[in-house]
């Protein structure tokens, strides 16, 4: 017999109500200056699928009700929540205050490759420009940077391809723990 793909209302998923009351992974997604708002559209999905706490938009980054984020967020603005920010010391003293550790994915001369690293959390996960990547101020402000390890002739993945390969490491290494 074939492999039948299912309905979407043979998935499962909670309403949007029973999501914002379940649990959520304790990850605070940082975008750092993030200037495309399908980027950060796809975050909030990537978010809401992984049940992440929150996220911080960050300097430049587009905020909700912004055409291109609501395109490919496909509702999850209203489920997942967010937080505006300005400076990059707003961040530093709110993550202080909140206890969590700034973990920036970057290519640093001492970022570990995402499968040597031993996530804990609670953290901050760090997610920078598409052009000129995390604020060096971050990064001296982070615990440890990490990477994804690469193979090809790009410097880079896109940052929401980034931020789903990242962020499912760290929940598939949590829950099978």
């Amino acid at each position: 017999m074939a492999n039948k793909k299912l309905k979407l209302d043979e998935l499962n998923r909670v309403d949007p109500e029973t999501f914002k009351q379940q649990k959520k992974h304790p990850i605070t997604v940082v975008l750092d200056n993030v200037r495309s708002g399908l980027n950060v559209g796809s975050f909030f999905r990537t978010c809401d699928a992984l049940a992440i706490e929150r996220i911080i938009l960050l300097g430049i980054t587009p905020k909700p009700p912004h055409r291109e984020i609501l395109k490919s967020a496909i509702g999850a603005t209203e489920t997942v929540e967010w937080i505006g920010m300005e400076t990059n010391s707003e961040l530093i003293e709110f993550c202080k205050e909140q206890g969590l550790p700034i973990i920036c994915v970057e290519q640093t001369e001492e970022s570990k490759e995402i499968q040597r690293v031993n996530w804990e959390l609670p953290c901050a996960l760090v997610f920078g420009n598409e052009v000129d990547g995390v604020n060096d101020e971050l990064i001296t402000a982070s615990y440890f940077c990490a990477e994804i390890p690469q193979f090809g002739t790009k410097h880079s993945f896109n940052v929401s391809v980034c931020g789903g390969v990242v962020l499912w490491d760290m929940i598939r290494t949590l829950i099978t723990k």
